[in-house]
């Protein structure tokens, strides 16, 4: 999943500045699931955005708010086509992708975040997501047990650990594990250490080309035509 982070009502406050119509919309996948753009998120944003400007300049401003099911992807934003226009400005809690989304989408309206987007990660308990996937597009997990080096490790290390490894420990943060020695130790328990011998070309990352685009296969002949 995407996580996310709430931003700083000052900061949030300064984007909207002078409007007086303004409009929060939620998303109801990732960021609801990590606390920081859904209903109940748009909600607490509305009110404190209400009461900060009230405090500093004294005015009542109208703030709406709605959340969709997904901003990144149309047929969940079109329902509130009409909904939304008429506003000064949109504050989106979604993930980077679903703001830029729907500001293609609005288009002569100024849609600006209410949440930092922070990476692609599980959860692990109660409140706490931990980094898994850099989406790097080339993945490797099929030879290293199922462990990213190129998330988990700090120096992003693809063919094995740096000299600063101690015992299981990363030398750049000791309180945690070396990416390298939990691979080593989930390729003995699969029985699969032969893996650890293999080198893996570096990454091209000047040949990489962004924004990404993907076709699926079932639909490039349509796109073709």
């Amino acid at each position: 999943m995407i996580v996310a982070q709430r931003k700083g009502i000052e900061e949030v406050k300064k984007m909207v500045e002078g409007k007086s119509r303004i409009l929060i919309a939620g998303c109801g996948t990732c960021v609801a699931v990590c606390m920081a753009g859904g209903e109940r998120e748009v909600s607490i944003l509305a009110s404190m955005l209400r009461m900060a400007v009230k405090l500093e300049s004294g005015r009542d401003i109208e703030v709406a708010e709605i959340t969709m099911e997904r901003q990144c992807d149309r047929e969940f934003i079109e329902p509130f086509d009409k909904q939304m226009r008429g506003y000064e400005a949109v504050i989106s809690t979604a993930c980077g992708i679903g703001i830029q989304f729907l500001a293609d989408f609005l288009g002569d309206i100024p849609v600006v975040p209410g949440v930092n987007t922070k990476f692609l990660g599980s959860n692990e308990g109660g409140g706490t997501w931990f980094e898994r996937c850099r989406a790097c597009g080339e993945c490797v997990l099929g030879e290293t047990g199922g462990i990213c080096p190129i998330t988990i490790c700090a120096k992003n290390l693809l063919n094995g650990p740096c000299g600063g490894t101690n015992k299981g420990k990363c030398e750049v943060d000791k309180d945690k594990d070396c990416a390298w020695t939990l691979i080593y130790r989930r390729l003995e328990k699969l029985g699969a250490l032969d893996n650890i011998r293999k080198i893996f070309p570096p990454k091209n990352y000047h040949a990489q080309t962004h924004p990404s685009r993907m076709i699926h296969e079932a639909y490039q002949k349509e796109e073709k035509k």
